[in-house]
């Protein structure tokens, strides 16, 4: 495992579609576990691989401790409800704000050896699931928040 640099706003790798994942191989686990070092490495919740240079849809979930969702070729199968919270992001260092985002979604992926799974998830897992994937799609939290503020500002 290796610690990948965090790509940050402005870059425009950030803002295109990555690709889908045509073989879940050796390659695939390795940014897999790099990924979840990085992630954990700057206390975040999710990373995404365009977050580390890599337009490929793969994401990292890990809304509890221990509670790792990999997720490649992931689809957003339904979503229910809305609710607002505040949130940051890697890539957007220093600024928080307060997002919608749906109280829960379904989702469809493949796993590290390509199996396909589907999970239910609600609360910060939802959430995070939802931001994760926008960055499979080019958006970053700014593009939806609102509030946008610095650290430390209220």
């Amino acid at each position: 495992m290796a610690l990948r640099k965090i790509v940050v706003e402005g870059d425009e790798v950030l803002r295109k579609r990555s690709r889908e994942v045509s073989q879940v191989d050796d390659r695939i686990r390795m940014i897999l576990d790099d990924m979840l070092e990085t992630m954990r490495d700057y206390d975040g919740v999710g990373i995404a691989a365009p977050q580390v240079g890599i337009l490929k849809r793969i994401f990292i979930v890990e809304a509890e401790e221990g509670d790792v969702l990999e997720a490649v070729n992931p689809e957003i199968l339904s979503m229910e409800g809305l609710v607002a919270g505040e949130e940051g992001c890697l890539s957007v260092p220093g600024y928080f704000g307060t997002v919608e985002r749906p109280e829960k979604v379904r989702l469809r992926a493949q796993d590290r050896n390509g199996e396909f799974f589907e999970i239910e998830a609600e609360g910060l897992k939802a959430v995070a699931i939802c931001h994760e994937y926008d960055h499979l799609e080019g958006v970053l939290f700014t593009d939806k928040a609102s509030g946008i503020r610095e650290a430390g500002e209220e």
